[in-house]
């Protein structure tokens, strides 16, 4: 990926830093991104005043011990990033939209991307977690230029650990939703709506006979459509007849997809962990280039399993050991 240099009003506090091959260990040690107040420290762990080792647990005898974990983790509160505010303070920026995670600034040819500390779930903002957006972020990052060689992707620099600069693209209206077993809990899981007799999911045909967390006989696709307050399963045949994408770009960023989701369970599986399902979002550039965008394998947009832990668990009818944000 060759970045290009934005525009100086999208420097923010210091200089962009080209996206390298791979994070350095003292990356974590960066200051966190300044907004109307000064760099937040980094979190320290929560301990009991004055002792070592790990915190006691909330529900300890000792009541001095719980107020002391108390009062730490409202300390450590006030390292999130919650809000943004970049277009008050950096000239030439414009708030283009506030999702549930990430705030998009816009200012010519660049997007912003501020990567928060929100924690959502299931369509809704529940609190913050701090750090949390730095992990996500170069989280992405990580996985950006990883998967070069599969497609390109809109990422220019990443300025903050919680940011990304990107260049502007048409964003596809689609998310292309990718899974590896029959698992979920939700409306629209694939344990769900096959639980219920469904065997036609968004145009794939799913075997008869399969229980909870059995591994699928091959990946799919299961799009569906970007809604502000819950996604909605769509076909492919659908997405093409309602004009949302053109089945030549449908079936590049399908293709795209697929290539994405089988080299990320690869890399997980030889880190330990199970790739289970995941979505990707892509757009198309001035030039025509469908490229990947958002956010990629990261623990908001996938489901992770224990890999050494899975098949005993699942032969024994047990839930997989989960490293997703939900649990």
């Amino acid at each position: 990926m060759s970045p290009s240099a934005p525009p100086a009003a999208l420097r923010l506090a210091s200089p962009p830093k080209v996206l390298l091959p791979a994070l350095s260990p003292s990356s974590t040690c960066s200051p966190r991104l300044s907004m109307s107040t000064p760099s937040r420290p980094r979190a320290t762990p929560l301990t009991a005043a004055g002792g070592g080792g790990a915190a006691p647990s909330l529900l300890a005898a000792d009541p001095g011990h719980r107020d002391s974990v108390i009062l730490a983790a409202r300390d450590a509160m006030t390292n999130c990033l919650g809000e943004t505010h970049l277009d008050l303070v950096v000239p030439g920026l414009r708030l283009a939209a506030k999702g549930k995670v990430r705030d998009v600034y816009e200012s010519g040819e660049h997007l912003v991307l501020v990567t928060t500390d929100r924690q959502s779930a299931f369509d809704r903002v529940l609190a913050s977690i701090p750090f949390k957006g730095q992990v996500l972020n170069e989280t992405s990052l990580w996985w950006f230029n990883r998967t070069s060689h599969i497609t390109p992707n809109a990422v220019v620099s990443s300025p903050d650990r919680n940011v990304t600069i990107a260049k502007r693209c048409s964003v596809f209206p689609v998310e292309f939703v990718v899974r590896g077993f029959v698992t979920g809990s939700t409306d629209t899981s694939l344990w769900t709506v096959y639980n219920k007799g469904v065997r036609n999911y968004c145009g794939n045909a799913i075997p008869d006979g399969m229980v909870k967390n059995q591994k699928l006989p091959a990946n799919i696709l299961t799009p569906t459509t970007k809604a502000d307050d819950h996604d909605v399963p769509i076909t492919p045949d659908e997405i093409v007849k309602s004009g949302l994408m053109s089945k030549d770009d449908f079936d590049e960023a399908k293709s795209k997809a697929l290539s994405l989701f089988e080299y990320g369970q690869k890399v997980a599986l030889e880190n330990g962990v199970i790739l289970v399902d995941t979505k990707y979002e892509f757009g198309k550039t001035a030039d025509g280039t469908v490229v990947l965008i958002d956010e990629v394998h990261t623990p908001d947009s996938s489901r992770y399993w224990i890999a050494n832990s899975y098949e005993e668990r699942f032969k024994s009818g047990l839930e997989p050991e989960n490293v997703d944000k939900v649990t």
